[in-house]
């Protein structure tokens, strides 16, 4: 399989994931903030769901990156282009963790991650899908030129679907 491309922004950089970063995701997701991503979970789902992110590059050649920021190295987040078995069609995905959040840091990721799933992977349009009461994600969709399309119900409860467009974002 070929290597995870590693990605840079004016402050961020869009990496592979190592096991040093499941740590952060395990807090994640044992936060009620993680609802949004299918959490709060214990520490073994917790693995499951993290070794997703570099199950996925594997098997599709794409996949979320670990950010880390430039000025610490620190992970602080996931982001990229996500498209799982049964879902509804290519996604671009993010998620921060909380003490990271606020500071444009997923701007500045999912803007990189739409151009690449646009001029490297081939896309035409992505979508993302975000639970309704999601406001900051949606702000961020919307600041990304996205706009709601349609709504789906999952497990998890209502959703919006967001439309983003090649123009949008290049």
């Amino acid at each position: 399989m070929a290597p995870i491309p590693i990605l840079e922004t004016e402050r961020l950089v869009l990496r592979g994931f190592t096991s040093a970063d499941f740590e952060p995701m395990a807090t994640f997701y044992a936060d009620p903030i993680s609802k949004f991503y299918g959490g709060p979970c214990n520490r073994a789902d917790a693995w499951r769901r993290f070794a997703v992110f570099p199950g996925h590059w594997q098997l599709r050649g794409y996949g979320p990156w670990a950010l880390e920021t430039k000025s610490t190295g620190h992970f602080i987040g996931i982001c990229g282009p996500w498209y799982p078995e049964g879902w509804i069609e290519p996604e671009i995905t993010w998620a921060l963790l909380p003490e990271h959040q606020g500071n444009g840091y997923a701007t500045e990721a999912a803007k990189r991650s739409l151009q690449a799933a646009y001029a490297d992977f081939g896309w035409s349009t992505a979508v993302s899908v975000i639970a309704v009461d999601n406001d900051p994600s949606a702000v961020l969709a919307r600041r990304l030129g996205a706009e709601v399309e349609s709504s789906l119900e999952l497990p998890s409860g209502p959703h919006h679907v967001y439309r983003h467009t090649p123009m949008a974002t290049l």
